[in-house]
């Protein structure tokens, strides 16, 4: 049986004494910023923590909001970060940003060690992956604030900041429904993440209400290569659609260079909605329709649950859905009812 490590197995590593360490992990202020890094950090490496952590230490709170994103890369992440950033200042808070990668593993690890870090509070967006959510009990076994934003679940009762994605999908698909589209696709995330199923159900109630009876979905997991995949799948297909309603603006994009590879022109031949509004869809040539969502003020709004949540733990739980609208531009200004 492996031997479990001591505070004195770390205190012989670094060359310092027992009372050190054990003053560096509750966070005493005799020991320097400095000693107290390198502590928690050779603690990591030994898998001091695994053990301690659930049976007898409880780390003193830091001054400090947990983020898990899916990437900070994505736009939609990086205005919403903004915004948590805004509020944590005004309430003399630090941020630990972290990026899952799309990965249940790494979410779930991260998860793990901002807890034992001893964040006073968690506001995650779900990745791509994520089809389990026992890693956020731990949080309320612990009294631990959490809040969801943007990909939520309904597994999950807590504070929450979404948009309504059943209307945004129904407005978009209705959207290419009044240009003349019959054959509309729909390129969602992985199957499991529920934002993107209910992307999914919007787009089919808005099909159903025009009796248009035709579905075409494709799924993929938001690399490169499964975006160019799941676009190429519908346009290569025998009977290839003339609108389609993509999970983001990065697969719109993938569904772009797709379309121009096939030889079809946008918008004429093919009709291209994306969610974000991302800076670049301006500058795609077409320009790129898509469903503008409140990023910065998601941000904002799941940063002042947290605090709110910090200081009334009691309260019943919140769930804020914000508007959304739709940017229309070249990818779908095409007017088939001529």
């Amino acid at each position: 049986m492996k031997k479990k490590t001591t505070l004195q197995d770390i205190a012989k590593n670094l060359g310092i004494s027992t009372s050190t360490v054990s003053r560096a992990l509750q966070d005493n202020p005799r020991i320097s910023e400095t000693m107290r890094k390198k502590v928690i950090d050779l603690a990591y490496e030994l898998n001091y923590f695994d053990k301690k952590f659930p049976e007898n230490f409880t780390p003193k709170k830091l001054n400090a909001i947990g983020v898990i994103v899916p990437k900070i890369s994505y736009h939609l992440y990086a205005m919403a970060i903004s915004g948590i950033e805004k509020v944590a200042e005004e309430n003399g808070m630090h941020l630990v940003i972290c990026q899952s990668n799309e990965s249940f593993e790494r979410e779930k690890s991260l998860t793990k060690e901002l807890i034992e870090t001893g964040v006073s509070g968690l506001i995650v967006s779900l990745a791509g992956e994520t089809k389990q959510f026992e890693h956020f009990l731990e949080l309320k076994k612990k009294n631990i604030p959490l809040v969801l934003f943007n990909r939520q679940c309904d597994e999950v009762e807590t504070d929450k900041v979404v948009i309504d994605n059943f209307k945004a999908s129904y407005d978009a698909t209705e959207h290419l429904i009044s240009l003349g589209c019959k054959n509309i696709a729909y390129i969602g995330g992985p199957k499991k993440l529920q934002i993107s199923n209910t992307r999914l159900f919007g787009y089919q109630q808005a099909l159903q209400d025009a009796d248009i009876g035709i579905e075409y979905i494709e799924h993929c997991n938001f690399s490169k290569e499964s975006n160019l995949s799941a676009a190429r799948k519908l346009l290569y297909s025998p009977n290839p659609p003339d609108g389609i309603i993509a999970f983001s603006d990065q697969v719109a994009i993938s569904a772009m260079l797709a379309a121009k590879e096939r030889g079809l022109s946008i918008p004429e031949d093919l009709a291209i909605i994306g969610f974000n509004n991302e800076p670049v869809d301006e500058l795609l040539e077409p320009s790129l329709t898509s469903v503008n969502q409140p990023a910065y003020k998601m941000g904002y709004e799941a940063a002042e649950l947290i605090f709110d949540r910090i200081q009334t733990p009691d309260k019943d739980y919140i769930q804020k859905v914000l508007k959304s609208d739709l940017v229309i531009r070249n990818s779908t200004n095409k007017n088939k009812l001529k």
